[in-house]
């Protein structure tokens, strides 16, 4: 017995010092030494302005209520085409911002507040952050601000949903104080995708930006909203089509929304009936460089490029009011061979693939700018600055390529025959600045929201989820957020009003 414990007992010391010796570099050797342990914090900045860029999803809802685009097809994708509430395509903004880009840019701000290194970085970020929530609350209301994307630094999972009224007054400030902080002497952030690094264009961004949040107060605070426009254009606005937000898509990054049009989508989405039929009543030379017909085509396949036809007058939109089943009155009436004979976005040109993505605009800044001076909020000829807006849009246009480059001749003649009129200056600037935000729904769609123009007929489709409302004011809250963080979600709610598409955001006045 003593000498099977002796050997059972020298069994044990063996085996501990075996695992002892084979614990010694255990943590090292399950450790990748080529995987990153930490992110630079401009690709982070960069991952979250190129996310910015506007996808597919956005069509479905803005830039179909705004009516300059359509689809008459039902299914997972029904949303402002019948006017109707699906979740699963709202959620669109609320995950991509909150999961990516509001998560990255908080990132940002916590690792370069404190970096004398990083001034720079550290404010261009606090601006493009303040444009992300800008969107984020301009679509749903009441949203996570303060809490927002600190689950990792803070362990916050369940946020706490602010009033829109405090965001926008701390988006305001943001955007004041990072823009006036940005400073050339100090270290550049060269690889910044927008401006390389351009600390002039980065402050003209910002009180372009400053100028555009202003405006959103024209109904619930003018005299802010007077107050803040002053300091936008005391700031410096942008000054040319140079200083335009871009995301410039590479065959390794390509357009979602062109992506989309050139696969398996390419037969769904048409150009809307009031979009097609206000350029067309203007000759707007616009016109040619965004549609395309594929004239006599009876199904998707149809719409090849020996059908392709982009003169202005063969352009037809299709009208909102139907789905698949319903449209064949319309397209008799329109003497169309079928639903695929009316006029696309041409995916060859500005739905290419490798299209850019404009964000914000020097067109859309003259714009506004010129609401400003027409309020009495800035100096300036607000006719002058309505035709810088309208020429500079159409200027914008060469950056699709050159065969949607619209001649300086045919930008002057419409100049001339569309003037600013006494009396119609709020409704033909801000039916302008639909034109001008074409592609760019979130921003087309709050403007509708703020001024009441373009003034548009609702769309007709029996079956609508809308209540008290004649177009959608807002998206609903997803079905995640009901569900993990319904203590915030119902607080907001009982703050706002109902989760429903009709229920206006705060800014949002009759």
């Amino acid at each position: 017995m003593k000498t099977y414990t002796k050997k059972y007992t020298l069994g044990w010391v063996v085996a501990l010092i075996l695992l002892s010796g084979c614990d010694r570099g255990f943590d090292e050797l399950n450790i990748n030494p080529i995987a990153l342990v930490t992110v630079e914090p401009s690709f982070q900045l960069n991952t979250a302005i190129v996310a910015s860029a506007p996808v597919y999803g956005n069509l479905s809802y803005e830039t179909t209520i705004v009516k300059q685009m359509i689809t008459p097809f039902s299914g997972q994708g029904s949303a402002a085409n019948f006017n109707q509430d699906n979740r699963g395509v709202a959620a669109g903004n609320w995950t991509r911002y909150y999961r990516t880009i509001i998560k990255e840019l908080t990132d940002v701000v916590y690792r370069t507040k404190d970096d004398p290194t990083r001034t720079n970085l550290y404010h261009m970020t606090r601006i493009w952050k303040a444009y992300s929530f800008m969107i984020l609350t301009d679509t749903y209301g009441d949203v996570p601000y303060n809490e927002a994307g600190k689950s990792y630094l803070e362990r916050i999972v369940t946020p706490v949903y602010d009033t829109q009224e405090a965001i926008y007054n701390d988006i305001l400030n943001e955007l004041e104080t990072a823009t006036a902080a940005l400073d050339a002497s100090k270290t550049i952030v060269a690889s910044d995708v927008l401006y390389g690094g351009d600390i002039a264009k980065w402050k003209r961004l910002g009180n372009s930006l400053l100028l555009r949040a202003a405006m959103r107060l024209s109904k619930v605070n003018p005299t802010k909203a007077a107050q803040t426009v002053a300091k936008a254009v005391a700031g410096g606005l942008m000054q040319s089509n140079d200083d335009n937000a871009i995301i410039r898509h590479t065959a390794s990054f390509t357009n979602d929304v062109g992506s989309q049009l050139n696969g398996g989508q390419s037969a769904f989405f048409y150009l809307a009936k009031d979009f097609v039929d206000f350029l067309k009543s203007t000759s707007d030379p616009r016109l040619t460089a965004i549609a395309v017909r594929y004239v006599g085509a009876t199904s998707g396949a149809q719409q090849a490029e020996a059908r392709a036809n982009r003169t202005a007058d063969s352009q037809i939109g299709m009208p909102l009011g139907f789905d698949n089943t319903t449209i064949g009155s319309a397209v008799t009436a329109s003497g169309l061979a079928s639903l695929w004979d009316y006029s696309q976005l041409d995916r060859t040109r500005m739905a290419h693939p490798q299209a850019p993505s404009f964000l914000v605009t020097y067109a859309q800044t003259q714009l506004l700018l010129a609401e400003a001076a027409h309020r009495g909020w800035t100096t300036g000829n607000a006719a002058t600055l309505y035709a810088n807006g309208i020429r500079a849009h159409m200027q914008q246009f060469v950056r699709y390529g050159t065969s949607t480059a619209i001649a300086e001749s045919a930008i002057t003649n419409y100049l001339q025959a569309h003037p600013l009129e006494a009396g119609k200056e709020l409704e033909q600037i801000n039916t302008q600045y639909w034109v001008a935000s074409f592609l760019i729904g979130p921003e087309a769609w709050a403007n509708f929201r703020r001024s009441g123009y373009p003034v548009l007929s609702p769309n007709p489709y029996p079956g609508s989820d809308l209540r008290s409302e004649p177009f959608i004011r807002r998206l609903t809250y997803t079905d995640a957020e009901l569900n993990v963080n319904s203590a915030n979600v119902q607080s907001a709610i009982s703050r706002q009003g109902p989760d429903l598409l009709d229920t206006r955001v705060w800014w949002d006045k009759k």
